[in-house]
């Protein structure tokens, strides 16, 4: 199992790692412990580290994983085997103890049918967002954290023709997409090289003949570059992005498009948004519970 490898420095949660139903915990820096399970967080207040054992604990896994986690080096981020992501930070830029997030990855098994079991879209939406992938159209997909932006986006990559080679980029890889032509690439993170980021990846895969581009989340400078590659002809995109409504999310783009371009004004850039978005899927969260909100079809510019 993926956390057999932590599970040893981590024994006070051993349990709720197991546990299928719980998909994140959070231990604050006040040793308070919170979970998030079906959609709810709840606080634990009868588990607690002793004090120092959590940080000893991050320090080992930092070590077991190659990474560097002291008062020097005091953020870690990492991926465990199965693709759940491991957070942590420790003093002197938390305090009095460590900081420590762990998101499960438990969205690799889900299809489209199973989003509409749950009600987070309707049969109709499933449609329209399928055929809308079949045919190419360039998809963002926007929401709050933990909306379920990126469980969507690998449900609708279940459309993408199988014979298309598809180039998918993340900062911590997480997407599971189910098919056999696709090439994952991940920005460093947390290393003692030179960091690559998006952007250097998204300007490499482009050189690598891509069919579909695939962007986990779209935050930085390759907005720019995104927005370059589907307005010269790369169609079928699907990304997402953090916004608070479908609206929202079209202006977001622009904005961090153009704060990448000195030449670029937020007007100019919010047209080219418009030229090559094709939908935007909103998804909003309320008491656990996540559907998709709005469908925005994004109207091209006069």
């Amino acid at each position: 199992m993926s956390f057999e490898v932590i599970t040893p420095f981590l024994k006070p949660i051993k349990h709720l790692l197991d546990a299928e139903t719980v998909s994140e915990i959070m231990v604050n820096p006040d040793s308070s412990i919170w979970i998030e399970e079906g959609g709810h967080i709840q606080h634990l207040p009868d588990i607690r580290f002793d004090e120092g054992a959590l940080q000893t604990g991050l320090e080992v896994i930092a070590n077991r994983f190659g990474k560097k986690l002291d008062a020097d080096s005091p953020i870690l981020n990492l991926r465990l085997p199965d693709g759940s992501r491991m957070a942590a930070m420790i003093p002197p830029v938390v305090n009095p103890r460590p900081l420590m997030t762990i998101r499960k990855f438990t969205s690799r098994n889900f299809t489209l049918a199973d989003l509409i079991r749950v009600q987070m879209l309707t049969d109709e939406q499933a449609i329209m967002l399928t055929q809308a992938v079949c045919e190419g159209q360039n998809i963002l997909i926007a929401g709050g954290t933990g909306s379920g932006k990126s469980t969507l986006l690998g449900t609708l990559a279940d459309a993408i023709p199988e014979e298309e080679r598809i180039l998918l980029i993340e900062d911590t890889a997480e997407l599971h997409i189910r098919k056999p032509h696709i090439v994952s690439t991940e920005s460093q993170v947390d290393t003692h090289r030179d960091k690559v980021t998006f952007d250097d990846l998204l300007k490499a895969v482009l050189r690598h003949r891509p069919d579909r581009i695939i962007v986990g989340e779209v935050r930085g400078p390759e907005a720019r570059t995104l927005l370059d590659a589907m307005n010269t002809g790369h169609r079928g995109t699907l990304a997402t992005i953090h916004a608070s409504s479908a609206h929202e999310s079209v202006r977001r783009l622009a904005s961090l498009a153009s704060r990448s371009s000195a030449n670029l004004q937020l007007d100019v850039a919010e047209e080219d948004v418009k030229r090559c978005i094709d939908l935007v899927v909103y998804i909003s969260r309320h008491q656990g519970r996540r559907r998709v909100e709005d469908v925005l079809q994004v109207q091209r510019p006069a």
